[in-house]
């Protein structure tokens, strides 16, 4: 199976996968930035989703985390759980992707393990990135007065999600899509995008970064809190989808998932006023977009979202959570 599947697609640091370990050269003067991810079947992704779209996602929301740490992927190791009705077709399916995306981000598989279980199919990937020369952009580190942005937009997985699950409360504002935008979120659900061209520009200027994959009122709300603070944002500032939009219009309680539903994988990050034209310059270049969504505050209450009349919108629950 390892030489089948996995050995044409390692990288050289893995040694062709023919030793228990791999062997990493870090560069010099730079830290090591680890972060690993565990997707489940039935919890993460869905067990008919194909499998080059499983292995994509499961790399992916590794490489959001790296670059919301402004870290150069350098390579990963993935734990694979294989369910007893796996075929050697699903299998080369998935190394195909797998291969494909480690190749595109650069970002090469050195190694991991395989077993067998009576469970769902689950993935485990830790990725590896070469932090800045200066360090990694840190969670806690923002202050009063930065301002935040976010890359991307948000909200949009999260309705993809919902449109997967095909609810009966959803069919109103599911047939007021179109095509169109129910195939764009759809996707943004299936395939994430880590914003790996925010490296170089976040490692420059951004204070604190983290990724959003949680829920956007959620994660701010972490993010803030670290550094005792808060924010007050505005709802009309938030950086929303064509497709998003047309939900909101059919349906306008679906504010709260868009604010709080998981799987954005986009860049959440706090800018010192002086750096912030730099920071948008940067992600411009870049050829992402990047929004400006608020300021940092002391205080220790989680960030408001007011809407157009001012008025506080009441979160039942601000994030993702497994428990």
């Amino acid at each position: 199976m390892i030489a089948a599947f996995f050995a044409p697609i390692a990288g050289e640091a893995g040694l062709g996968l023919r030793d228990d370990a791999a062997l990493l050269q870090a560069p010099q003067g730079r830290g090591i930035v680890l972060t690993k991810d565990l997707l489940v079947a039935g919890a993460h992704f869905f067990e008919d989703d194909p499998p080059d779209a499983i292995a994509r996602k499961a790399l992916r929301v590794n490489l959001s985390d790296l670059a919301a740490k402004a870290a150069r992927p350098l390579g990963f190791l993935l734990g694979l759980a294989l369910p007893p009705d796996w075929t050697a077709d699903w299998l080369k399916r998935f190394a195909a992707g797998l291969g494909a995306d480690a190749q595109n981000f650069d970002c090469p598989l050195l190694g991991g393990d395989t077993v067998k279980t009576s469970g769902p199919l689950t993935l485990s990937i830790t990725a590896l990135g070469a932090a800045p020369g200066h360090g990694m952009v840190r969670r806690d580190a923002a202050r009063d007065g930065d301002a935040l942005y976010v890359s991307g937009s948000i909200g949009d997985a999260a309705l993809g999600l919902r449109l997967r699950l095909n609810r009966e409360e959803d069919r109103h504002w599911i047939a007021a899509l179109g095509a169109e935008n129910a195939a764009f979120l759809a996707d943004r659900y299936l395939l994430p995008q880590p914003r790996l061209g925010l490296i170089e520009t976040l490692g420059e200027h951004a204070r604190a970064a983290m990724d959003v994959s949680d829920g956007l009122a959620g994660d701010l709300a972490k993010m803030l809190a670290l550094a005792g603070l808060t924010a007050d944002v505005a709802l009309a500032d938030l950086p929303l989808s064509q497709a998003v939009r047309a939900a909101l219009s059919a349906r306008p309680e679906l504010i709260e998932t868009i604010c709080c539903g998981g799987d954005d994988y986009e860049i959440l990050c706090a800018v010192a006023p002086e750096k912030a034209l730099a920071l948008e310059a940067g992600a411009k270049a870049a050829g992402i977009e990047l929004t400006r969504i608020g300021q940092a505050q002391r205080g220790a209450a989680a960030p408001i979202f007011r809407n157009t009349k001012g008025e506080a919108l009441r979160l039942a629950r601000a994030s993702f959570s497994h428990f």
